[in-house]
C-alpha cells in the first residue's frame, strides 16, 4: 500500500459510514478488528456503528484533519448532531451538540485492524451546561 492509497481508502470508508452502507463495511474493516484495545471483530464493529446511528439518527462523519503515515491514519472528525437520549453518559435528549473525535487507525491488508478513539466529552458537557445559549459552539 502506498502513502497516496491510504487516504483514499479512508475517505471511502467514511463515505461508507455516512451512507450507512453496512454490507460494504467488510471492505474497510478487518475481520479481527480491535477498538480501543478490545477485539470486537467486524461484526462487533458493525454493531457499534449501527447502534451509534440508531441513537444519533443525524450522525455524519466530517473529516477535519487527516494525516497518513502507512500503515497508520490519524484523523480529527467533527460532529454536529442530535443524539436521541443519553450519549456518553450525558442527558443530551435530542439537543444539538458539536464535538470532535481524535482517532488513530492501523491498517492491515488495506483494512482497519486497530482503532484508538478519544471523543471530546468535555465540549459536550460545556454545551449542556450552557443551555442559555444553544447556538454557542465549542472551539474545534
Amino acid at each position: 500500500m502506498t502513502g497516496s492509497d491510504l487516504p483514499s481508502i479512508y475517505r471511502s470508508y467514511i463515505a461508507c459510514l455516512n451512507a450507512r452502507d453496512w454490507p460494504s463495511l467488510g471492505s474497510f474493516v478487518h475481520a479481527e478488528a480491535h477498538y480501543n484495545g478490545r477485539r470486537i471483530g467486524l461484526s462487533g464493529y458493525r454493531e457499534m456503528l449501527e447502534r451509534d446511528c440508531d441513537e444519533i439518527p443525524d450522525l455524519h462523519f466530517d473529516i477535519r484533519l487527516l494525516v497518513a503515515e502507512p500503515p497508520h491514519i490519524a484523523s480529527r472528525l467533527q460532529f454536529d448532531c442530535s443524539p436521541k437520549g443519553v450519549f456518553l453518559g450525558l442527558p443530551v435528549n435530542g439537543r444539538r451538540i458539536f464535538f470532535t473525535e481524535n482517532v488513530f487507525y492501523e491498517f492491515l491488508d488495506e483494512r482497519i485492524a486497530n482503532v484508538w478513539s478519544v471523543i471530546d466529552k468535555a465540549a459536550i458537557e460545556a454545551q449542556l451546561a450552557n443551555d442559555s445559549d444553544p447556538t454557542a459552539k465549542p472551539m474545534a
